[in-house]
């Protein structure tokens, strides 16, 4: 009688552990298939990242053959402290209070006052800028958000092509084509840096995860 008793019992623990099992699996299937797609898109940034750069030295090579050597060179810069045109920004990654993945922003040229103020900052001050929107109807909220969030972009638009000229014009009043996409293309590699930096915390967050999980289950 007691063999008997006992069966039922074992049965329904082994029936809450293939759950269990079956939800740890999908976990750790998805933190694999998290750490493969960081690992391509990793990959696939660096392959960006040296086209852009090797793109960036001829430009700049063809501009000082065109301009000549005396215009195109290290001499005419300004070598005096001074705040850095661009700066990182580095924060928790939002929504993950426990997370210890960081995530970085670039703040370019474009500020306000004397702060700088990168894209996500522009886009998400429309917000504090407008709080009456949220008490209006849904499609007048949207297009007025819309158009809110377009001025904001092409202010900030505008303060960069400022900017960008005002790097340049230590070359001279007319400059090379080849000096402006230069200019461009090592920008477009800062930018690339940067989700570089994100794509790879998220990569090594997920292999954490994967050997954690690995460890714990020789364990």
């Amino acid at each position: 009688m007691e063999a008997e008793q006992e069966t039922p019992s074992l049965e329904k623990q082994d029936e809450k552990q293939e759950p269990q099992q079956e939800g740890d699996e999908e976990e750790e299937n998805a933190n694999i298939l998290q750490f493969m797609d960081s690992m391509d898109a990793y990959l696939t940034l660096i392959h960006s990242l040296s086209s852009t750069l090797r793109q960036g030295w001829l430009d700049l090579a063809s501009a000082r053959h065109s301009m000549g050597a005396s215009r195109v060179n290290t001499v005419l810069l300004d070598h005096k402290v001074h705040p850095a045109a661009s700066s990182l920004l580095v924060t928790q990654d939002e929504g993950k209070v426990d997370s210890v993945e960081p995530h970085f922003t670039l703040c370019k040229w474009a500020s306000s006052g004397n702060g700088k103020w990168s894209l996500e900052e522009a886009n998400s001050s429309q917000d504090k800028l407008h709080p009456q929107l949220r008490h209006r109807g849904s499609s007048q909220l949207y297009e007025e958000k819309t158009l809110s969030e377009d001025k904001a972009l092409h202010e900030l638009d505008d303060q960069v092509q400022k900017e960008r000229l005002k790097s340049l014009s230590v070359f001279g009043a007319l400059v090379s084509p080849k000096l402006r996409t230069a200019q461009l293309s090592f920008e477009t590699a800062l930018e690339t840096l940067v989700e570089i930096a994100n794509m790879r915390s998220s990569m090594l967050c997920a292999f954490d995860k994967v050997h954690k999980k690995l460890g714990s289950s020789e364990g």
